[in-house]
């Protein structure tokens, strides 16, 4: 699933080429991706019919667009989904969802899978309120430190778990996860309550760290589809030291990389930089 470097680069894509511009129609092909919509499909398609785009802003994994009306066009990219720019009249992709003609180019929504979708989020412009309680990220200027820290050591939760809880802390996923926790050599099992400050503000910079190195090389590509509005993909994949890196010697000590079972995914680490946590005495 792409995480917050992925849709920063979406974002940024779509602030370059969609702001200022008018949209003259929107076609949904398929109902599926505006299920979240709540008017359904054609409701949707007139909300965004002559409304112009004046910001591009980004909440962790989501993204939107504001509108000169005061509301929001918000997405989210689920698995698979892209939001491409193209020249009118371009030939459909094959998983074309909806389409927004503007003014001299088309947004596009593509989504293999589907679990993504779009909606136009009323008053949204600053905020959508479907998002509201979503917390802030580690790259926004307004992200409180010293409260992550708080709340990540007065949790009896394996730091991982925290990382990846999108109201403790935003657009973390699996990969970026597990790089932060690398850089910052602590196990992902290792409860809040079991860190030193020091700790927690070492992984707090550790995400920030490969968050930035990431978008530097336009975020983490697998497979084609994960690209930016260019139909572009990342290389951030050839910079993991932890992530993928199974049985491949650490950068760090040269111990091979180890990956075990985490909920439905798995955990990569290295099992000298990060040793496991002892037991909890009873």
């Amino acid at each position: 699933m792409p995480e917050l470097p992925e849709v920063e680069v979406v974002r940024r894509g779509l602030e370059r080429h969609a702001l200022g511009r008018v949209v003259r129609r929107v076609d949904v092909l398929h109902p599926r991706p505006v299920r979240r919509h709540p008017g359904g499909a054609g409701d949707f398609a007139d909300r965004l019919a002559g409304v112009a785009f004046t910001a591009a802003r980004r909440r962790g994994k989501f993204w939107w667009l504001a509108t000169d009306g005061g509301d929001a066009l918000l997405g989210h990219l689920g698995m698979s989904g892209q939001m491409l720019v193209q020249p009118e009249g371009a030939p459909d992709e094959r998983h074309l969802r909806v389409r927004l003609v503007l003014e001299d180019r088309e947004l596009r929504f593509v989504d293999q899978r589907m679990f993504g979708g779009l909606l136009v989020s009323t008053g949204g412009a600053q905020v959508p309120g479907e998002i509201a309680h979503i917390a802030l990220d580690p790259l926004d200027p307004a992200f409180d430190d010293a409260a992550f820290v708080r709340r990540v050591r007065g949790s009896r939760s394996g730091v991982k778990r925290l990382l990846l809880h999108q109201e403790v802390v935003s657009g973390v996923g699996n990969i970026y996860a597990d790089e932060a926790l690398w850089r910052a050599q602590v196990h992902g099992e290792r409860p809040g309550d079991r860190l030193r400050v020091r700790d927690v503000e070492a992984l707090l910079a550790g995400c920030r760290e490969v968050m930035l190195a990431a978008l530097e090389q336009g975020g983490t590509s697998f497979d084609a589809l994960y690209v930016n509005v260019n139909g572009e993909s990342g290389y951030f994949d050839r910079s993991l030291h932890a992530y993928g890196q199974e049985g491949r010697p650490c950068a760090r000590c040269g111990t091979p990389i180890r990956r075990v079972a985490f909920t439905n995914r798995s955990s990569y680490f290295c099992p000298v930089c990060q040793p496991a946590p002892r037991r909890r005495r009873t």
